[in-house]
């Protein structure tokens, strides 16, 4: 490679890591700042319960909802384990036969469908907003929890709020250690374009001289 097709080559890298580093930018700021909503708040009520993966379903707009007992690989879960419905709405708990004898109790003794079963339904009509934790008694501990939430009066957190498992977890969005890694990258870039420039300009001017 000569001197001018390494100085054109470099010289585009290092323009093009610094115009992702401003691009970046302006994304970031618009989607931080965005308000991102709310989303209900289960008071870390599910945190290692069995078929949950932090996603409330939503199941508005039914008058009624199933949900399965003795979900999941091992028949030890809620099917979905956290679903929201309408005030007015009915749930109804169908067992599949997995995972041994179940039953479904609410925390807050609104529902109880009994000694567990095999087999067999529950039904509950929801008439009060609010935020719903259950679990089945012989499988409580293993994990048999769920949530059931309804209405639109209920307690709430940001939409944006942070796990353990995201990057803005220690204080900075997503977005923040891209354009960071970015910026890293177009210093670097520009760094090594300049260590070049003096090398080649260097050479190039001592052999002018010579000649």
């Amino acid at each position: 490679m000569n001197r001018r097709e390494f100085l054109r080559t470099a010289g585009g890298a290092a323009g093009g890591a610094a115009a992702v580093s401003a691009g970046a930018s302006p994304a970031a700021a618009a989607e931080g700042g965005g308000g991102g909503g709310t989303k209900p708040d289960l008071g870390g009520y599910l945190d290692g319960a069995n078929n949950y993966s932090g996603t409330v379903v939503d199941e508005t707009g039914n008058d009624e909802v199933s949900v399965d007992v003795g979900a999941g690989n091992s028949g030890l879960a809620f099917g979905p384990a956290a679903v929201h419905v309408d005030n007015g709405a009915t749930v109804v708990w169908e067992w599949t036969g997995e995972g041994g004898n179940h039953n479904v109790v609410s925390e807050d003794d609104v529902f109880n469908s009994g000694p567990a079963m095999a087999s067999g339904t529950f039904e509950h009509t929801f008439t009060e907003d609010g935020i719903y934790p259950y679990f089945c008694s012989p499988h409580k501990t293993s994990g048999m929890l769920g949530v059931i939430v309804v209405g639109t009066d209920f307690p709430t957190v940001s939409a944006d709020a942070a796990t353990p498992l995201d990057p803005a977890h220690m204080g900075v969005p997503y977005q923040a250690h891209f354009v960071g890694i970015a910026t890293i990258l177009a210093i670097f870039m520009s760094l090594i374009f300049t260590f070049f420039l003096l090398k080649y300009g260097e050479s190039a001017h001592t052999e002018g001289g010579n000649n």
